[in-house]
C-alpha cells in the first residue's frame, strides 16, 4: 500500500499550483494532491467538497480538514507515522489546520524524513521534512486499503 500511494503522490509532482483543484498535471492544492491519491487507490471521493480558502493564517471557525480526513482516514499518532501517510500542519498557533502533505521518506523519528506537498507559489515537490515543518505537524492519518 504505502509503495502504491508514493508512486502516485510522486506522480503530481511538477503539477503547478492551483487552489481547489486536483487534476494532475494540470493544477492542484494540498488537498487536491491528497485527493488525487485517494482516488487513485480507492475510486471516486465520496465526499462533495466544501467551499475553503487558501489563507493559511485563518483563526477561529470549526477544523475542517482535520474532521474531513478523520472522517475518510484512519487517524494515527504523529509519532507513528510513516512514509504513505498524510500530515496535516497548523501554520499558526492561533489559525485552524490548512495544509496537508503525503510523507515520503522515513519516518518522523528520521532526520532525514521528506514530504511531498502543494503550497502556493510552487508546484508539487518533494522536500525535506525539516525542522520548521515538523514543528507545525498537528495531525497524521493513513489511507484505508484499497478497494478490491
Amino acid at each position: 500500500m504505502c509503495d502504491a500511494v508514493l508512486q502516485e503522490a510522486r506522480s503530481w509532482i511538477g503539477t503547478p499550483y492551483q487552489h481547489r483543484m486536483s487534476l494532475k498535471g494540470v493544477g492542484c492544492d494540498c488537498l487536491g494532491l491528497v485527493r488525487g491519491v485517494w482516488r487513485a487507490m480507492q475510486g471516486d471521493e465520496p465526499w462533495d467538497l466544501p467551499p475553503y480558502s487558501g489563507d493559511w493564517a485563518e483563526i477561529g471557525g470549526r477544523e475542517v480538514l482535520l474532521e474531513g480526513l478523520a472522517r475518510y482516514l484512519t487517524p494515527v499518532a504523529v509519532t507513528e507515522a510513516q512514509a504513505g501517510d498524510v500530515l496535516v500542519f497548523r501554520l499558526r498557533p492561533s489559525a485552524v489546520a490548512k495544509h496537508a502533505a503525503i510523507l515520503s521518506a522515513g519516518d518522523m523519528a528520521d532526520p532525514r524524513a521528506a514530504l511531498i506537498h502543494a503550497y502556493w507559489g510552487h508546484a508539487v515537490v518533494e522536500t525535506w521534512l525539516g525542522t520548521w515543518w515538523r514543528r507545525h505537524v498537528v495531525a497524521a492519518f493513513k489511507f484505508p486499503s484499497p478497494h478490491s
